[in-house]
């Protein structure tokens, strides 16, 4: 079986992290490279074990989250579909069966909020991992005068922790957000969308999906 491990040390797969990255830091993006897919996917992979999924879809998962965002080495519009055709072909290359490098490919192609949609239980955990993460470490931009709305509502998550209880079948997503920086609401203009993809997600999962932003449930 091809392990996460496997891929991260594939001399391909690293090429086109950094390529990714490079690309998204000259369109200013946040970050979406080692430290976000890592995080992306543990989570992933944290989700189905503690559900009480098998080692092999653990795995998988894991792997999916590590690869979702190789398609911004191509561009950001529709990473998800080219990223999920470049993971494909690498871990079938790799020599992982089909039947898994699908499960894989349809995770990716479905984790982008305008796009996708949870159609396994792989892809639902993937959409959990990947819109849970927002944590002022991935902004890139160092003139807080220049910050987006993405800088700025990124910068302004001081804390942002995702836990499962498999006991109450629930995700929880907890956050604390400086207002000074950010008001909530500018929160919810640009995650909105991502929040609601999160709460099908683990609808999917037959779970439920909770949102806490400064000690107040949301959701």
């Amino acid at each position: 079986m091809i392990t996460l491990s496997d891929v991260k040390n594939n001399m391909e797969v690293r090429e086109l992290v950094e390529g990714a990255q490079q690309q998204l830091d000259a369109l200013g993006y946040t970050e979406h490279s080692i430290r976000h897919i890592s995080i992306v996917s543990k989570r992933a992979g944290d989700i189905l074990q503690t559900l009480g999924f098998d080692e092999k879809t653990v795995e998988l998962a894991r792997i999916a989250g590590y690869l979702h965002d190789i398609g911004n080495c191509i561009n950001r519009v529709d990473h998800a579909h080219s990223g999920a055709i470049l993971a494909y072909n690498i871990l079938k290359e790799m020599g992982m069966p089909l039947e898994d490098c699908i499960q894989i490919l349809m995770a990716i192609g479905n984790h982008d909020e305008h796009t996708g949609n949870s159609v396994s239980e792989i892809s639902a955990a993937l959409i959990l991992a990947d819109k849970s993460d927002v944590h002022r470490s991935r902004v890139r931009n160092q003139n807080l005068a220049s910050f987006d709305i993405h800088d700025k509502v990124n910068y302004a998550v001081t804390k942002s922790e995702l836990t499962i209880s498999s006991e109450n079948r629930k995700v929880t997503l907890d956050l604390t957000i400086d207002t000074n920086i950010c008001p909530m609401l500018d929160y919810f203009e640009i995650f909105m969308e991502r929040t609601m993809m999160s709460k099908y997600a683990a609808k999917y999962l037959n779970i439920w999906f909770e949102l806490i932003i400064n000690d107040t449930k949301l959701l």
